[in-house]
Order: C-alpha cells, then structure tokens, then sequence
C-alpha cells in the first residue's frame, strides 16, 4: 500500500519514445562525426568521442544493443574519422567483449571504477593506435600517447553525463 502510493503515476501512452532501440546507435555515431569539425593541431590530441559514447552507453546499460554492434558502428568510426578500415572495429570489438567479462566478474561498480574501467580501456586504445602507426612505418615516440589519452580520461565524465541525459530521454523518465 505505502509502496504504491510513493511511486508516480504514469500515464497511458507514456514510455520508451518510437525508436528508442537505435537511438543509443545513432547517439554514437552522432559522437564520431564530432572528428569532421576543423580542429588544427600538430599532434592527435583530439578525443575519439565515437569510442567514449561507446564506452559510456556500454558501462550505464548492457541491454540497448547487443555485443556486435560494436563491428558495424567500429566501421562506421573508421568511414568517418579516417581510421584503417578495421581499426576501430577490432578495438570496438575487444572493448566490448572486455566490459562483458567485467559486468559479469564485478558485483557492485561505483562511478570511480568505471572512470578507471574507462582509462584503462581509452590507454589500450591510444596504445593499440600508436602500434598500428609504427606498424604503418611511423617513427612516432611512445610518449605521443600521453596527451591524448589524458584529455580523452578528462573529457569521459562530461560524455557519460551526455550520455546519461540521452539515455533518460529515450526511456522518458
């Protein structure tokens, strides 16, 4: 009785939006296509927002879409921010298979571990990024990846945030 008299009242007709399912999708392409703005630098300091909405919707909910999603919006990323092609789609694939083993290994995760989950997998990014360059004949020093990879930690809790907001949009909470 007490319980049902605390919990709001929802309307007929209220819920998910039309569509809702792919929305999670489209919100991280939306984040990759963030690349194309014009952005002049003499290192790639850039972010890959693609890869942290990712990362983000995967740690707030493992239900919007399952794990090989991860494949078609890798390729997606590496159409868009100029990537090898298969790139992003094996990255994309390993993170996603990684945070599956966690989310089944872990009992309990606060927003801490999560940022911690999420540096941990955008410092193999960056990393894998600097191999697949000097495989590709770039003579880049490992410390080129430091700077990315601390702006991209730094910038991971305003994309979960975003992603937070969207995520309460499309459930219409």
């Amino acid at each position: 009785m007490v319980r049902s008299a605390l919990t709001p009242k929802r309307r007929i007709g209220d819920g998910p939006h039309p569509g809702s399912a792919y929305i999670p999708a489209v919100s991280v392409v939306v984040a990759a296509l963030l690349s194309i703005f014009p952005v002049v630098g003499s290192a790639g300091w850039y972010p890959d927002f693609g890869f942290l909405a990712l990362i983000a919707w995967r740690l707030l909910r493992n239900d919007p879409w399952p794990a090989w999603w991860a494949a078609p919006l890798g390729f997606a990323n590496d159409l868009i921010t100029g990537y090898p092609v298969g790139y992003s789609v094996a990255l994309w694939a390993a993170a996603m298979i990684l945070l599956d083993v966690v989310e089944r290994r872990t009992m309990w995760r606060d927003y801490w571990v999560e940022w911690a989950l999420a540096a941990v997998l955008i410092l193999f990014a960056e990393t894998f990024q600097w191999w697949v360059a000097a495989l590709s004949g770039a003579d880049l020093p490992f410390r080129i990846v430091w700077a990315p990879t601390l702006i991209s930690v730094l910038c991971f809790p305003v994309v979960a945030w975003a992603v937070s907001r969207i995520d309460r949009w499309r459930l219409a909470q």
